[in-house]
């Protein structure tokens, strides 16, 4: 079932449900959950392994950040991929999945979302592929609403996340050993 607005913006006041949220979300949020602003932009460079028990991902290279108060942007050209943050981070509950789905503006743009979901347990900000598959440069800006995240509850509860990617990090520092 996914949990609505009133119930979440609770979760949000009683357990930190998502930190960061900006004044529009926590007075007035649309739909059935939150929309996420960009945070930080990465290139990836380099190589990656994805192995059965170990795994590295690409370098990456931090290309805008978003700061407040400040008006910043990047600029998507076709063919472009990156790794996109949100400003605002999770502390889900082991009850609690996160799924996501792109705000149309992005593929009404020709940019396409990659997302994953949030598993119950994890702490952090998330991270998704961006990338550019129209025929047009996108500049978007820092700070602006780019995906709607929804909340399920899990029934008889989940599995707490116990992967190496708690707490938001964007990449590997080197190959490391799935656990």
């Amino acid at each position: 079932m996914i949990l609505g607005p009133k119930e979440l913006l609770e979760l949000v006041r009683t357990r930190k449900l998502v930190e960061g949220l900006s004044d529009r979300e926590l007075t007035n949020p649309e739909g059935a959950g939150f929309d996420l602003r960009l945070g930080e932009v990465y290139r990836i460079k380099g190589e990656a392994f994805l192995g059965i028990e170990e795994r590295r991902t690409p370098e990456v290279e931090l290309v805008a950040q978003y700061a407040e108060g400040e008006r910043r942007s990047v600029t998507i050209k076709p063919g472009d991929f990156y790794l996109v943050k949100t400003i605002e981070s999770f502390n889900t509950p082991e009850d609690i999945t996160v799924n996501f789905k792109p705000r149309s503006t992005l593929y009404r743009s020709g940019i396409f979302l990659r997302t994953g979901n949030v598993a119950p347990g994890y702490r952090g900000a998330v991270t998704f592929g961006l990338a550019n598959q129209g025929p047009v440069p996108v500049t978007i800006e820092l700070g602006a609403r780019f995906v709607h995240a929804q909340f399920e509850e899990v029934k008889g509860g989940g599995a707490a996340y116990r992967g190496q990617w708690q707490g938001g990090r964007t990449t590997t520092d080197k190959q490391e050993r799935q656990v």
